[in-house]
């Protein structure tokens, strides 16, 4: 959200669902083995080549966050 002036609601769809295929486990996961940035960057823009902060960014193109009327948009509750 602060990297990227992005609001929570769309910070929370990107992470819905680009890892809306994948199940978590308590810790450890592999999730843990990365900076938040590292996923920060790789979330909001995709693959990119460095996410370092000081990396030239000036040709990375943002993805398009999903659509608003998908179920993406919602925390989920997997305790439940």
């Amino acid at each position: 959200m602060e990297l990227f002036g992005i609001p929570y609601r769309e910070a929370v769809a990107r992470i819905n669902y680009e890892w809306r295929h994948l199940s978590f486990e308590k810790w450890p996961d592999l999730i843990g083995h990365e900076l938040p940035e590292h996923w920060a960057y790789r979330l909001y823009y995709g693959e990119v080549p460095y996410w370092d902060a000081h990396a030239d960014r000036s040709k990375w193109v943002a993805h398009q966050a999903p659509p608003n009327d998908l179920q993406y948009w919602t925390i989920h509750d997997s305790s439940a």
